[in-house]
């Protein structure tokens, strides 16, 4: 029988953080979805219209922390995925470096895009 294997500990921060993550981004893609394609048709999705969404603290934090969970979920996964084909060595750390500041300039752009969009630029 093969044996299985993950680069996730059990009960570690990595493993607790991506299970959170996964249930946030769940329940914020049914939020998200259901804004933006039943309140909202795809006609009214527009730029004014999305200024106006981003203008309201509580959704434009929602769609903040909606982008960071994505990025980190996405990313970590990506990066274990990886480790469990056997990514190991300076390999293994090079490709954490490039994961990890290309996560950080997408939530700071995505972030920079929400403040703009809510008129706080």
């Amino acid at each position: 029988m093969a044996e299985r294997y993950s680069s996730f500990t059990p009960g570690g921060t990595g493993w607790l953080l991506q299970r959170i993550t996964a249930a946030f981004l769940v329940v914020t893609l049914a939020f998200h979805f259901f804004q933006l394609h039943f309140v909202q048709h795809a006609a009214e999705v527009t730029f004014q219209n999305t200024q106006i969404r981003m203008d309201n603290l509580g959704y434009f934090l929602t769609m903040v922390l909606f982008l960071i969970a994505g990025a980190f979920h996405g990313i970590n996964g990506v990066y274990n995925a990886l480790v469990n084909q056997g990514l190991e060595g300076t390999p293994k750390k090079v490709v954490l470096a490039v994961l990890t500041i290309a996560g950080v300039g997408l939530v700071a752009q995505g972030i920079w895009v929400a403040a703009a969009m809510a008129g706080w630029t």
